[in-house]
């Protein structure tokens, strides 16, 4: 595309003197990756090649349906059977010739994820499953990576901005200090058991690619350490603060080979892990053929001397699972939020035993045990 051509394409955002030319370099010299072509993916892609984002890449494996064409605006009915990441990126390029699109057909997994993400400035989350939205958002804490986060429900929807870094060197809250726990299989139902508003995705994936142009232009306030939903029935806005935890920072993958082992599926979809209370653990601790593990990190205090355990912090557990025997196991840490993301990767790792992980953590069996003593 000649300068002329490029100078009157981008002449409207141009000429607003917080972007300038130099904002319009930035876009042009910047890599997205987008997973998923759906209806989020629909209004961020568009909105992202219109703005002129040099190099967009898309991830998703799946094929058009009759039943996605009241949200994902991208398609129409020629395009059923066929890839989106194909058409979505065919699309794009007749909107914008002057930018790159990658499209990936396939589904994102641990052995490919930080390969496809590390060459990218910000991902953009518009996926529609659990075990991608945590799998995405450790890859992005692994490579240092800002992401982009939306979501879409019946009426209504949620954006953020996860794992920014500040000015201090030190990074925002991530998806994990939101939602620390997995939900279980059947726990929350998603858009083809309950449905979704057609517009709502274009709400919120609009905003999720404004959010990316704020990021990379530096125009604004990111949306970090905020969670925004949009109630589409009342047109009511709500901003929840919410900021990164020492606890949800244990349970982030600290290295490669930890990652591609982890057990994304299992742990969204494991129904056997059971909390239970002090006075169940205590009835616990007589039976035979019984293994405690304790995830917090080492040297975490207070000690632990009562009872015999085994102390792997949880950043180590997957390489460790074939030191855990027993048929009976019972994760803990100080407050249960780490003993129970444990107790989800032991119940996929060991479908035939039971794992039981300690509600409240030590801090809460103390509390227990002081109520009893008086």
């Amino acid at each position: 595309m000649n300068t002329k051509a490029l100078g009157e394409r981008y002449h409207r955002q141009v000429i607003l003197k917080e972007l300038g030319e130099l904002g319009q370099q930035k876009l042009l010299s910047s890599k997205v990756l987008v997973i998923g072509a759906g209806g989020l993916g629909s209004p961020v892609l568009q909105y992202l090649a219109a703005a002129g984002v040099g190099t967009i890449g898309i991830v998703d494996g799946d094929v058009v349906a009759l039943s996605n064409l009241h949200r994902q605006v991208l398609y129409d009915t020629a395009d059923i059977g066929l890839f989106k990441a194909e058409r979505a990126a065919a699309r794009l390029q007749q909107m914008n010739p002057g930018i790159a699109i990658i499209p990936y057909v396939l589904r994102l997994t641990n052995n490919n994820a930080l390969d496809i993400l590390e060459t990218y400035d910000v991902i953009v989350d518009a996926s529609d499953n659990f075990p991608t939205r945590y799998l995405v958002n450790d890859a992005c804490l692994l490579l240092n990576k800002t992401l982009v986060y939306g979501a879409v429900s019946k009426f209504e929807g949620q954006l953020a901005v996860f794992n920014v870094l500040g000015n201090s060197g030190e990074r925002t809250a991530n998806y994990r200090d939101l939602f620390p726990v997995p939900p279980k299989k059947g726990e929350i139902a998603n858009c083809a058991e309950v449905g979704v508003m057609g517009v709502l995705p274009g709400i919120i994936g609009t905003l999720q690619a404004g959010e990316v142009i704020k990021l990379i232009t530096g125009i604004g306030k990111p949306l970090v350490n905020q969670l925004q939903t949009f109630d589409f029935k009342t047109n009511a806005w709500f901003t929840v603060a919410f900021y990164p935890s020492l606890e949800t920072a244990a349970l982030q993958t600290t290295d490669r080979a930890t990652f591609i082992n982890a057990v994304y599926e299992q742990v969204c979809t494991a129904a056997e892990c059971i909390e239970i209370t002090p006075a169940d653990f205590n009835k616990l601790l007589s039976e035979n053929n019984i293994t405690i593990v304790d995830v917090r990190e080492i040297g975490e205090q207070p000690g632990l001397n009562s009872f015999e355990h085994l102390q792997i912090p949880l950043r180590q557990l997957q390489e460790c699972l074939d030191t855990i025997i027993g048929e009976t196991i019972i994760t803990l840490c100080q407050t249960g939020k780490r003993s129970r993301h444990a107790a989800l990767i032991l119940a996929g790792a060991f479908p035939s035993k039971k794992i039981y992980s300690l509600a409240g953590g030590l801090s809460g069996y103390q509390q227990s045990f002081q109520k009893e003593q008086k």
